[in-house]
């Protein structure tokens, strides 16, 4: 799996570096072999003046599929990577078991739903 991590308004640290790894790793293991790249961007919103602002969105990139976005924003660095992570497993598998669930055809959609009762 392609990782590539992004920080803006502070340095990365390897130990960040190895916590969204490990994270990853766990969250996205189901579909592992689904999954062609992950970006993850981290930034601190308001700098020096504190606050709830450190957000972290990661992007995974499926093989013929649309990729998954997913941002959270939290006062702590390492409680925004954890639930994006989290999120990021769990929107993954729901992914990966509407593909099994429709193999001939496209991933389910609720728009393609909505159309079709109406």
């Amino acid at each position: 799996m392609n990782i590539q991590m992004h920080a803006q308004g502070f340095p990365l640290s390897n130990e960040v570096r190895d916590h969204i790894s490990r994270r990853l790793a766990y969250a996205l293991n189901h579909g592992l072999d689904k999954v062609s790249r992950v970006v993850v961007r981290l930034a601190d919103v308001n700098g020096p003046r504190g606050g709830v602002d450190k957000e972290c969105s990661i992007e995974v990139r499926l093989k013929g599929a649309p990729a998954i976005v997913i941002e959270d924003t939290q006062a702590e660095l390492l409680v925004a990577i954890d639930r994006a992570t989290e999120r990021a497993g769990r929107t993954l598998d729901r992914r990966l078991n509407r593909r099994q669930d429709h193999p001939g055809g496209p991933p389910f959609s609720p728009e393609a739903a909505a159309g079709a009762a109406a």
